[in-house]
């Protein structure tokens, strides 16, 4: 008997995401809020969101951003206006699993409220490690659009050595940047150093601004500060990975004439086919261990 798979919402990355599940056996999947694209197109059947009984599905895979905290879904190939109520979380199978790419409270309070099983795919360890692999790309593309000088020996800064610090430093640092990387633990410290870079307590970042080039930021929490943007020369950069609203301090930035860029969704902006397949495949991974 097939599964039924809803796909509700979703961006370019979504293309190859459904392009990837079509190959799933005994699996039947239904896009809702895909109607600006013709159905030759994906090859999927599309359904308006009225029309799908969640009674019926299996799975449901809702956009990166989730749902906002009124239970609205984001949609880009459609004008439909989507909305996962309390009451559509109700009527799910206890068993239907919900992917999505956030979770928020609404979700996560919905969810839990209805035992339904939520799985937030970038709190995953996995995603999140092979997404920063285009995360970096981008990082890397934005600084050479946005500079006059190469890459190479110039001095960067990363803050954060988590998943997404940890690749980008590793990127830069291979096109012959002068990587300094910023972090907190005593184990991530000596890490860094390990790798042939330098590191610098977080609690000391302002004291090594003054000469860098290129500031990345990856922590979600407001660590570039007055105290570090204060010190920056004049021609410096500032990139913020962080989760929205990032961890900077932009109107700072902007008065002191420092640009600040906050870089939202990377993997879907600069590689959209790579960040649907890391998604497919997680996902396809979570199915077949649930089936075993």
């Amino acid at each position: 008997m097939s599964q039924l798979i809803a796909v509700i919402g979703g961006d370019a990355r979504y293309l190859e995401l459904i392009r990837q599940l079509r190959k799933l056996s005994k699996m039947e999947t239904i896009l809702v809020g895909y109607d600006k694209l013709e159905q030759g197109f994906t090859e999927v059947k599309q359904m308006n969101f009225f029309d799908l009984e969640p009674s019926e599905l299996d799975i449901v895979i809702l956009p990166i951003t989730g749902t906002d905290h009124h239970g609205n879904v984001e949609v880009i190939f459609s004008n439909q206006v989507i909305t996962l109520t309390e009451k559509w979380f109700s009527e799910l199978k206890k068993s239907t699993l919900v992917f999505t790419g956030m979770m928020n409270d609404y979700l996560k309070n919905v969810t839990e409220k209805h035992n339904v099983k939520l799985i937030p795919l970038l709190e995953r360890d996995d995603v999140a490690i092979y997404n920063s692999i285009p995360t970096a790309e981008g990082t890397i593309m934005m600084a050479m659009r946005h500079t006059d000088y190469t890459i190479h020996s110039s001095r960067v800064i990363v803050a954060g050595f988590g998943r997404v610090g940890h690749t980008v430093a590793n990127k830069f640092s291979a096109l012959g940047a002068k990587v300094s990387v910023a972090a907190s633990s005593i184990y991530d410290l000596a890490r860094i150093t390990e790798m042939g870079l330098t590191a610098i307590p977080l609690d000391r970042l302002s004291q090594h601004t003054e000469k860098c080039d290129v500031l990345i930021n990856t922590i979600p929490a407001k660590v570039i500060n007055k105290d570090s943007i204060q010190q920056l020369p004049s021609h410096a950069l500032i990139f913020d990975l962080a989760s929205i609203p990032g961890g900077t301090d932009f109107e700072y930035a902007e008065q002191r004439g420092i640009k600040a860029i906050l870089a939202k969704s990377l993997p879907g902006v600069v590689a959209p086919k790579t960040a649907g397949k890391i998604l497919a495949d997680v996902i396809k991974q979570i199915i077949s261990e649930r089936k075993g």
